[in-house]
């Protein structure tokens, strides 16, 4: 099997951009590689694109993974200032702005993350000792590739955000999804308070957004249940609102607390096990047990006459093990909904849940 190449952060273009841009002043000329170690002690050679007069910009490269900014010009434009004092960081195009509290960045700065900061930072330094710099970053085509990321759910507006901790993007890493997710949560934290709404996908949101004029704040968890409650009960969360498609979000009542499609199924044994507990026959859960998909399921499980206290107990099953993982610190409540977004069953808590989660 091929190994997969890795990349580097745009919080790393940033560094050597400004580190170019630094040089290109104190030495006269646009250096065209630019020799950057990164904190791992791993030096990379990255080629220095002259984008204008003491402008300069390295492109992005994620290596095999995915990434929404891989071939990205991050550009930089470091004023150098006679006096000492500190390093400040402005955002140019296609830079975004933070809006929402929550973020280890303060509202009304760039979205420019500590450590990219610190790389800055100290690269400049080696250059110019104690004096003052401004540095300005942009991405030229920063504000359509922020829209194909998580920045809005954010609050971050008008471009992409310079991020990175190592320096390195791993292919096919789950780290920065996991790192948006936590920090989403984390900023409904700080404005909304100790309850939050978390959603399996669209289907849930649209669904508790149509049917709650006044909602408070809802958390796209996606496949990562399980690590957002983890991450809420860190948090001091108190109240917790689980909706989506009942093909996702009945995995919980296995203890299946990521809900990937490629790690774990269960589905199919989740609802026969709830039939027969129910009463079910021999030969009705080998009917549901022979189909193919969660939907072919519930239209043969609402031939039957139990169908609706199955789905209530799978529902009530979800929720009990969803508590038991934040080892009963918060008080939750949980919709399943079909395909049409229609009620399958939700636990009796949602009314309480709710009226917590609406006051946030």
């Amino acid at each position: 099997m091929k190994r997969l190449r890795e990349g580097y952060t745009t919080g790393v273009c940033a560094a050597a951009a400004a580190l170019a841009s630094v040089l290109w002043q104190t030495a006269g000329q646009c250096p065209k590689q630019i020799a950057y170690t990164l904190p791992s002690g791993k030096t990379l050679s990255l080629p220095v694109e002259a984008v204008e007069k003491y402008v300069c910009g390295v492109r992005k490269d994620s290596g095999d993974d995915p990434d929404q900014t891989n071939g990205c010009l991050v550009c930089v434009m470091v004023q150098i200032l006679e006096m000492k004092g500190i390093i400040s960081f402005q955002a140019g195009k296609g830079v975004g702005i933070v809006t929402r509290k929550g973020l280890p960045i303060p509202v009304g700065e760039p979205a420019i993350n500590p450590i990219p900061r610190e790389m800055i930072t100290k690269a400049i330094r080696s250059i110019i000792g104690t004096r003052r710099a401004v540095v300005t970053i942009s991405v030229p085509d920063g504000e359509q590739i922020a829209e194909r990321t998580f920045n809005s759910r954010l609050g971050i507006v008008g471009g992409i955000s310079i991020l990175g901790t190592t320096g390195i993007v791993r292919p096919m890493s789950e780290e920065a999804v996991r790192e948006s997710l936590r920090l989403e949560l984390s900023m409904c934290r700080a404005e909304y308070g100790t309850a939050c709404a978390m959603v399996t996908g669209y289907a849930g949101e649209n669904y508790l957004r149509r049917r709650f004029s006044d909602n408070g704040s809802i958390i796209l968890c996606s496949n990562y249940l399980g690590y957002l409650l983890d991450c809420a009960e860190e948090m001091g969360m108190q109240t917790i609102l689980l909706a989506g498609a009942a093909g996702k979000l009945i995995k919980p009542a296995a203890d299946i607390m990521y809900l990937h499609s490629h790690t774990a199924g269960g589905q199919r044994e989740i609802i026969c096990t709830h039939a027969a507990l129910l009463g079910a026959s021999t030969e009705q859960v080998q009917q549901l047990y022979r189909c193919n998909t969660t939907v072919e399921m519930q239209e043969q499980l609402s031939e039957m006459p139990f169908a609706v206290t199955v789905w209530k107990k799978i529902a009530d099953a979800v929720c009990e093990n969803c508590r038991k993982r934040t080892h009963f610190h918060i008080k939750m409540g949980v919709i399943l909904l079909d395909r049409e977004q229609r009620v399958l069953a939700e636990t009796a808590s949602v009314p309480d849940v709710v009226k917590e989660w609406r006051r946030h």
